[in-house]
Formats: C-alpha cells, structure tokens, sequence
C-alpha cells in the first residue's frame, strides 16, 4: 500500500480495510514523522509508529528494520491503544534491527531547521528522524533497538554522547543549553527497554518463514513516493525510500513475494513542509479545499498546501512504485465545485513537459498544463456504489485512471470504513 504524492493520502483508512483479510502488517520505512489515522465507528485511532492493521485483532503487526523508532513514542501509541481497548499483546514485533531515535537527533534536528536559509527550509517535523537515518548510514553513531538490552548500551551512550555534545555546541556556539548527560539518557532508555523488551525480535527471517508457510502479508508504506529520498523532489524529501522501491530494503522481503501494489492518491494535492508543488492554489480554492478536506497534518498540526491534481506526478510514481491498481480517495472534498482542473503537463518558457522533472529547482519553473473538468454539486459521502457516484464524478476517476493507464479499483468518499466503494477488477 503506497502513498503516490507527498503523503497524507488517507493511506490508514485503506490498510485498515485491507488488513481484515491478512495474516501480518508490516511497516517498513520512516518513523515518528508519520500521521495514519483510522476511523472505525465513533472510535479513532491516530497512528504514527505503528502499523494501522493494528486495530484488527487477528493481525500480527510488524515494524521492520527500515523504520526508526522512538521508544517513547511506541509506548504512548500503545497506552493509547489500550485505553481504546484494543490489545497488541504476542502480536506486535519490533525489528532489533531498528535504529533507534535518540534525543541527540531531535536536538540536532532542530538545530538544523532554525539555522538552515528560507530557501533550504525543508520543512522537517523535527522529531530527529533524518539525524537519526544519518547516524545509520554513518554507523559510528548508530544505536538499534537490538542494542538497547547488551551490557554495553551505558558505554556507547557515554561514547556518543561526548561527541555529540561537541558537534551541538558547534553548531550554536553563541546560545546557552545544557549538554546532554548520558547517565540520565541510559537510565531512561533503559526504562523503555523493560517495558519494550518483549516485543523486540528479529523480524526478517521470521517474515521469510511466514511467506514460506503460505501466510498473507501487507506492506504499509509510510509519507507518499514524491518524498522518496532517492526518486521524490530531493533535497524536500524525507530520509527514507518511501516509493515502492524501498518496501523490499526496509522490510528484508524479496519482491518475488510482492503480487500486488495499490497506489493510493488523494482526488487533489496537498503537501507539508517546504519544496516545490506546481499545482498549489495559495487561493480561496485552496483554502476551500482545506477546510473540506480538513488538511491539517495527523502528526504537527500544521495546515497543509492544497492544489489541484497533478497527474504528471501521478504518473510518475505509479511507475516508480509498480502499482497494479489505484484507490482515489477523498473524493467527497471535491464537491461543490463547477468545475475542476488537472494537471496534464508542464510547461518552462516554450517547452512542454509530460515527464517529471528530476531536479526541485525545474519543478519550482514549471507551470501546470491544465484540462477542465465539469464537477458536481451533490454531496457524495451517502454513496456505497460506483453508480451512486454522480457522472460527473465518475468521469473524473475514469480521466484518473486513463492518464495513470492503471484501473481504479477503490474510491473513498468519507473517513469511515464503510464509505468506500470497490471495483471489482476485471
């Protein structure tokens, strides 16, 4: 299951669905920068560590060794989650191969954003997420859940914490803080550890065993494609491969045992954080679809850019990610509208573009090709069926779906399990 835009594609409600007929869910990539919010009933559940297919009772819920934790976090999303009277317990595994977020990273990370220039804002939910992936691919920094229980966690702390402190007070000479202290930072990490203690295994080779064994396994990818840190509009990505590429890296499963991508888009386009969107309306249109489609970020509150539908972006990550069907959600935003654009190519002076452009400071020149689209005035949140749709609302999912050249196999129109429609593939 995979984001195809800048995340925030309502991605939680369709594991949700999803996960009722499969055996293990796993999370594979990114961290506590993730919002998934499932509704079910009067009850929701707002999810950032955790995979959504939590909330079923059957399901095995996994957070591989692509995702990096934050110990705190997972304990408060479970306390949650008991509160809701949901139980996790012999069902949720923690990867030991986890890297684990440490308060260097968030204090580091926040160093970065108040000092980086307005033109390199990237926009980061500051929770030490990118420090973190950086102390990964570095390794002399790296510390993984598996990590948390050896008897030489208190010394590494000390080791590290020495250096970080140095690099902190370089990066803000002139500003008084309080150096980190490594007893206080072990003494607490070893707290998390004894309540996280039972639930941190290995996870790969457990993964292999159960595909081997016939079991039915869902991937829920985290942010969307466009903020692929390889193939999204770099350097305003995040720090893992959130395309479909990176489901096999982040989960340690081959793609031979991948038999299907759903590729979920938001009917428009929205973003948070800093980088290039071509079809942002800084406009009442935009703020319309704001308030309707109530695009505030699950994990920082902050209001989100609104656009037009890009489908030269679509394209682009549906390839990337291999999807072999669509699910158009939030289609109920949409209504109201006389009419409706949609991006169908880019245009820089005389030049047209119909490919995505590689580099952030191309997008930022291109301006959208637009086509008309009618829309529609009735409210469709009631509808359960393709043919409770209005036309013209079925012609905007079929244009979709013929400039992707993949079918449409879901289309939501509302929060709730039940407001979602499905197609049967034919």
């Amino acid at each position: 299951m995979i984001g195809l835009q800048w995340g925030d594609e309502a991605k939680g409600k369709l594991v949700d669905l999803f996960a009722a007929d499969q055996d293990i869910v796993v999370r594979y990539q990114g961290g506590a920068n993730a919002g998934h919010t499932v509704v079910v009933g009067d009850k929701v559940y707002k999810l950032h560590h955790l995979p959504s297919g939590i909330v079923h009772p059957h399901a095995v819920a996994i957070v591989g060794p692509g995702v990096v934790t934050n110990p705190k976090t997972i304990i408060g999303e479970l306390d949650s989650l008991t509160s809701q009277g949901v139980s996790y317990q012999g069902r949720l595994w923690l990867s030991d191969r986890s890297h684990v977020v440490m308060p260097w990273h968030v204090l580091e990370d926040q160093l970065t954003d108040r000092l980086s220039g307005k033109d390199n804002h990237i926009g980061t939910t500051m929770r030490g997420i990118g420090p973190c992936y950086r102390d990964k691919v570095g390794r002399s920094h790296a510390i993984r859940l598996g990590d948390l229980s050896r008897p030489e966690f208190p010394r590494r702390v000390e080791e590290i914490v020495a250096v970080k402190n140095q690099m902190l007070r370089s990066m803000d000479p002139g500003s008084a803080w309080e150096p980190l202290n490594a007893a206080e930072i072990t003494e607490q990490y070893l707290g998390y550890t004894k309540i996280l203690a039972p639930m941190i295994r290995e996870t790969t080779q457990w993964l292999l065993d159960a595909l081997e064994a016939g079991k039915r396994v869902l991937f829920e990818g985290a942010q969307g494609a466009l903020l692929d840190i390889d193939h999204g509009t770099f350097p305003f990505v995040t720090s893992s491969n959130s395309s479909g590429v990176g489901i096999c890296g982040g989960s340690g499963v081959p793609p031979m045992w991948i038999d299907k991508v759903v590729g979920v888009v938001k009917a428009y386009s929205t973003r948070v954080g800093g980088g290039p969107m071509a079809t942002e309306l800084d406009n009442e249109i935009g703020q319309r679809i704001r308030e309707r489609g109530r695009e505030y970020g699950t994990t920082t509150g902050r209001p989100r850019r609104c656009g037009y539908l890009d489908l030269v972006a679509l394209r682009y990550t549906a390839r990337l990610s291999g999807v072999s069907s669509l699910a158009v959600m939030m289609l109920d935003v949409l209504s109201g509208f006389d009419k409706l654009e949609v991006a169908t190519a880019y245009r820089i002076g005389d030049e047209v573009l119909e490919r995505f452009p590689s580099h952030a400071d191309d997008l930022k020149q291109v301006q959208p090709v637009y086509e008309t689209l009618p829309g529609w005035k009735e409210e469709i949140t009631t509808a359960r069926r393709w043919e409770d749709l209005p036309p013209n609302a079925q012609a905007y999912v079929r244009r979709i779906s013929a400039a992707v050249g993949k079918p449409v196999e879901w289309v939501s129109v509302g929060p709730d399990r039940s407001q979602t429609i499905h197609l049967p593939l034919k």
